[in-house]
């Protein structure tokens, strides 16, 4: 199927808006000269470790310890992940280097 130009058009300022609404929103709901409910500042406290928690537990589901690599490369690369974050505590790094060594793991040594 292949999509006219004004389709695409369509398409792009529907993402646009629903985009742009979504970091309106919580300026319309939460002004600056109101205190934030606890409730939003305790989810903002809880919510990045939950996420972060619910997509390591997503990359791993697929993990077989039975057939080969084993496993190993996702390891290394959680272990990889932890030790940069705790030595630098940059997530950005953390992150893409765990993701480049997982996939030159996959790609080039356990073909």
């Amino acid at each position: 199927m292949v999509l006219t130009t004004t389709e695409s058009m369509i398409i792009i300022l529907a993402i646009a808006m629903g985009t742009f609404l979504t970091r309106l929103i919580p300026f319309i709901l939460f002004p600056a000269n109101k205190k934030t409910p606890e409730f939003v500042d305790y989810l903002g406290s809880v919510l990045p470790f939950a996420v972060m928690g619910m997509l390591v537990v997503y990359c791993l589901k697929g993990m077989d310890f039975l057939d080969y690599p084993y496993g190993i490369a996702e390891a290394a690369a959680v272990l990889f992940v932890v030790a940069i974050h705790k030595w630098k505590h940059n997530t950005l790094l953390s992150i893409g280097g765990g993701t480049v060594l997982y996939m030159f793991l996959v790609q080039a040594v356990f073909k």
